[in-house]
């Protein structure tokens, strides 16, 4: 049952890809209703900062609209498509402004929880986390965010990194085993 469910949703994206690239705007307006949360988690997620990861998923979608004609649908799924531009707006966002300080800056909760002490130590972790993950290098810092994160399967992330599946779960390996060593030694220091 679910697989069907999968199947129709392809078939549904199919067609407004295919509507899209013919310019029509509206098709393309569903196709950012149904990726826009997952690429603005992806974006946020390497940023940090609320503000930019919206202007960047803007920017991501707008990109995509400007380039829609050039997607070729046998090349990648549609969304890992979207992911490649995200990915590359992050490269420039992080090159235009060569710093990162703000990367380490603490996520303020909104709204006072229920258990105030449980949910600043989870945010500390998730920071802590957080930091490890970008201290990776590019390919394992984004098989990671995308397996783990973004959750796609092996064979999506290939398809999106243009690697073998295999190479895929080597990549991810080894950035688990760094990620391991990079937070026991932050828990040593501290």
């Amino acid at each position: 049952m679910h697989q069907n469910r999968s199947e129709g949703y392809e078939a549904d994206e199919a067609i407004l890809v295919e509507r899209a690239i013919g310019h029509d705007a509206d098709a393309f307006g569903k196709l950012y209703d149904m990726h826009v949360d997952r690429v603005y988690r992806h974006i946020y997620y390497r940023v940090g900062n609320e503000a930019d990861a919206e202007d960047l998923t803007q920017q991501a979608f707008l990109k995509a609209w400007q380039a829609i004609g050039r997607y070729r649908r046998a090349s990648s799924p549609f969304v890992a498509w979207l992911m490649t531009i995200s990915h590359n707006l992050v490269v420039d966002f992080y090159r235009t402004r060569k710093e990162r300080a703000y990367l380490e800056a603490e996520i303020l909760a909104d709204d006072a929880a229920s258990n105030p002490e449980r949910e600043a130590e989870a945010r500390f972790e998730q920071q802590r986390l957080r930091r490890a993950i970008l201290q990776l290098g590019g390919d394992e810092q984004q098989v990671v965010i995308l397996r783990f994160i973004e959750g796609f399967e092996f064979a999506e992330i290939a398809s999106l990194l243009r690697k073998r599946e295999g190479n895929v779960r080597v990549i991810l390996h080894r950035a688990l085993v760094k990620l391991r060593r990079i937070v026991e030694k932050e828990v040593e220091q501290n």
